[in-house]
């Protein structure tokens, strides 16, 4: 761990409000912010959503186990505390890449009597380490549907079409009635002027978000069922009845729910 390069867990945790992270995220965070003052509502707007798609899942479609990648540093209603507060039975196994989070996972694992909650080490960018580690075939039955949490972490897989094989092998490994949960920076509603400081902001290695298109965002969710109302901004994914549903360049962040038949 270097405190030193700054991790987007850990920016991601100074965006919410969290006090886990070092000057070099908190300099990263305000130097994307300067650019795109908006992007801390998008945080927000993508953790809220996390709240919701997990309410949904335990609630409405029966899912009691879940496999949340890129869990970042532990807040407020993480995966297991919202599942677990509608169905107390409810697994998760967290994976994230960032040493510090590890360090944290005492608080990730602190399950009700009723479920378990279980954390691996590991990268999205290596499936097979993670769909092989015995923890998670410990905590969790896969012939059971899972809930796939991929919240705010497959925009860190560089490179257009990169991130739909690595969905794509760890849908195979779910059984059917499994559901998909995505979240994904966009740029599709910045100017064209945005658009291009965006994109020099990456090619100078100032930004290590990539940023995806509605069509390919999409195409994650290819053979999957999915559930109203599709493809939409995180804000505008089954408000609160009383939320105010912010304007779309204001949140830049896609999501969906998909079912796997």
């Amino acid at each position: 761990m270097d405190p030193t390069q700054p991790h987007p867990a850990r920016r991601y945790n100074y965006w919410l409000g969290g006090k886990d992270n070092f000057a070099a995220d908190r300099a990263s965070g305000d130097e994307l912010e300067r650019h795109f003052p908006k992007v801390r509502l998008g945080a927000l707007a993508n953790r809220a959503l996390l709240r919701r798609a997990t309410r949904f899942l335990t609630a409405e479609a029966g899912i009691r186990q879940f496999l949340d990648i890129g869990t970042g540093l532990p807040t407020a209603d993480n995966t297991h505390e919202v599942a677990q507060r509608h169905a107390p039975e409810s697994r998760v196994v967290y994976v994230d890449n960032d040493p510090l989070v590890m360090v944290h996972a005492r608080a990730l694992l602190n399950s009700s009597p009723e479920g378990r909650t279980a954390y691996i080490e590991a990268d999205l960018n290596d499936p097979e380490a993670i769909l092989a580690d015995p923890v998670l075939h410990d905590t969790l039955d896969l012939k059971q549907p899972v809930g796939l949490m991929l919240i705010a972490v497959l925009h860190f897989i560089h490179g257009p079409g990169a991130a739909k094989p690595i969905v794509r092998r760890l849908l195979d490994a779910l059984p059917p009635g499994s559901y998909l949960v995505a979240t994904h920076a966009t740029s599709d509603f910045g100017t064209p002027e945005q658009q291009a400081l965006y994109q020099q902001l990456v090619e100078q290695g100032r930004s290590d978000v990539w940023t995806r298109g509605r069509d390919e965002f999409a195409e994650l969710f290819d053979g999957l069922e999915l559930v109203d109302p599709g493809v939409v901004p995180a804000s505008e994914w089954r408000p609160e009845p009383d939320a105010e549903v912010p304007v779309r360049s204001d949140i830049n962040v896609w999501t969906a729910v998909g079912r796997k038949p």
